[in-house]
């Protein structure tokens, strides 16, 4: 990466500057990135080895899992690694990267969880054209779709990262690397490029959350004219995509969509998104889905007999 600038680092000024608060940062963030990581790997797991879990659903929730699984190892381990540190310091290079990775996993999440919302349309109010609609060809298809759109999203980030100047200090009053705090440290007039920024996350952000909140009110419309068992688990369904919905589109329209100013809750508010989110996913997705919690219990005990008969 070409450095437009004459800083060849970046100081991390972190959640706090607290010792004891930094001591129970790292025991905190080190618990949920744990639970991230073995609560993602688990639903990863499951869907990939059981035969039960082959519909379009849990093919769109494997690659969400995976998104989120990258996204929080983008930012975690670095933040608990910090959080021992008295100097946090990040490369200039490194902290690129972690923008980059930010921006793609992030957004592939959105797609993920935007192709969950389409897919749950289809079955509940058109039920008959589902198997064609959805199969596993068209699945595919838009994964990939998926995949090439957020590498185009970050690819547009990182340029925009990349053509920031930085001549002056090089402190970064945040956990992480990312295009709104470098904005306040940049050698120029950033005006055209937090305009950019809003026009790419913040419009992402704000459109997709619409189009889901659009997409599950007439999911909820529909179905009226379903029996009280189907319903029901249609609402169940629905109710743990909205929850996911509101807990990341929230604090990330918060972030994204406003104009060159910080506030002292930002880092607090994009720890929801960043942390909070990849670790309530699987406990959303697997403590409200039956079938989850069926076919985990099933591929755990075959696993466990075969090593006892061993």
């Amino acid at each position: 990466m070409q450095q437009n600038n004459s800083v060849y680092e970046f100081i991390l000024l972190g959640l706090t500057q607290d010792p004891d608060k930094q001591n129970m940062i790292f025991i905190i963030f080190f618990i949920f990135y744990m639970g991230t990581v073995v609560g993602n790997l688990l639903i990863i797991v499951t869907i990939k080895c059981s035969r039960t879990l082959g519909s379009p659903m849990y093919f769109f929730l494997f690659y969400l899992s995976l998104a989120d699984f990258c996204f929080s190892t983008s930012i975690a381990p670095r933040l608990i690694v910090d959080s021992l540190r008295v100097k946090k310091a990040i490369s200039y290079n490194e902290c690129m990267t972690q923008v980059f990775a930010l921006h793609l996993f992030g957004c592939m999440e959105i797609f993920v969880l935007i192709l969950m919302a389409a897919d749950r349309y289809v079955a509940i109010c058109k039920p008959l054209r589902y198997p064609t609609i959805m199969s596993r060809h068209i699945c595919v298809i838009l994964i990939v779709f998926a995949w090439i759109g957020s590498f185009i999203h970050s690819a547009a980030q990182i340029v925009l990262a990349l053509r920031l100047p930085f001549c002056g200090p090089n402190l970064i009053d945040h956990y992480c690397c990312d295009l709104q705090p470098l904005l306040k440290l940049a050698c120029m007039d950033t005006y055209m490029i937090n305009l950019l920024l809003v026009s790419n996350s913040g419009a992402i952000c704000s459109s997709s959350f619409v189009l889901l909140m659009i997409s599950y009110f007439v999911i909820l419309h529909s179905l009226r004219n379903h029996s009280a068992e189907a319903r029901k688990k249609a609402l169940s369904t629905c109710t743990s995509h909205i929850i996911v919905v509101i807990l990341f589109f929230g604090p990330c329209i918060f972030i994204y969509t406003r104009p060159p100013t910080t506030f002292p809750m930002d880092k607090m508010v994009a720890v929801f998104y960043t942390i909070g989110t990849p670790f309530l996913n699987p406990l959303i997705y697997t403590l409200r889905n039956a079938e989850v919690k069926s076919a985990m219990r099933k591929l755990w005990h075959v696993k466990i007999m075969s090593e006892i008969k061993r």
